[in-house]
C-alpha cells in the first residue's frame, strides 16, 4: 500500500497534469480514495511529529511529542476536510457546478501531495537549518493549476480564478487550524 503510494505522490509531483488526468479516470468507491491516500500520509505526518521530537529535542519527552502530534493530526484532518468543503460551496456558488463533495475531497488530496510529503520531512528535521523547504509548499499551486482542466473539468476561463481559491485553500487552511491551536490551546505549543 505504501509503494503505490510513494508512486502516486511522485507521479503528482513531477506529471500533475497527466498523473491527474488519469486519476480523473480511476474509479474509487465510497470512501477508498481516503483510506488509501489520504489517511496514510496523516498518518505518517503524525507518526513524524510524534518521532521529530527525537531528532529534535536533547531529552525525550512523551508529553511533548503527543502534543506535537495531536497539532499536527488536527491540523492535517482538519485542513483536509476543511478545504474540501469550502472548494465544494465554491463549486456550486462562484462555478456553478453541481456539489460533489467526493470529487472536491479528491482533488484537494491529490493536490496536497507534496504539501504532506513536505510536511513530513519538515517535522523530522531541524526547523531552524531546513526553513527553506516551506518555499516549496509553494509548487502545490501549479499542481492546482494544473489538475483544474483535466481532472476538476474546469473551462479554461476560469482556471486562474479556480487555481487561486483552491490554492488558498488547500495550502492556507491547515496552517491557519495550527495557529489557532498555537494560540487558543498553550498546552499544545510546541
Amino acid at each position: 500500500m505504501y509503494q503505490e503510494l510513494l508512486k502516486w505522490v511522485i507521479a503528482i509531483v513531477s506529471q500533475p497534469g497527466k498523473t491527474l488526468g488519469e486519476l480523473s479516470k480511476k474509479e474509487e468507491k465510497g470512501d477508498e480514495f481516503l483510506t488509501r491516500f489520504v489517511y496514510p500520509l496523516i498518518g505518517l505526518i503524525t507518526l513524524a511529529a510524534f518521532a521529530g521530537v527525537l531528532f529534535k529535542q536533547k531529552e525525550f519527552s512523551v508529553e511533548l511529542a503527543l502534543k506535537s502530534s495531536i497539532k499536527a493530526l488536527i491540523s492535517s484532518f482538519g485542513g483536509f476536510f476543511l478545504a474540501a468543503y469550502f472548494l465544494n460551496e465554491f463549486w456550486q456558488s462562484m462555478f456553478g457546478r453541481e456539489k460533489d463533495i467526493k470529487l472536491c475531497q479528491r482533488f484537494v488530496g491529490y493536490s496536497s501531495a507534496l504539501m504532506y510529503s513536505l510536511t513530513i520531512v519538515l517535522l523530522l528535521l531541524p526547523v531552524s537549518d531546513f526553513f527553506f523547504l516551506r518555499v516549496f509548499i509553494l509548487y502545490t499551486v501549479y499542481i492546482v493549476w494544473e489538475g483544474a482542466v483535466p481532472y476538476m473539468e474546469v473551462p479554461e476561463a476560469m482556471r486562474l480564478k479556480f487555481t487561486i481559491i483552491a490554492s488558498v485553500l488547500i495550502v492556507a487552511l491547515p496552517e491557519v487550524i495550527g495557529f489557532l491551536l498555537f494560540m487558543l490551546m498553550p498546552g499544545l505549543r510546541v
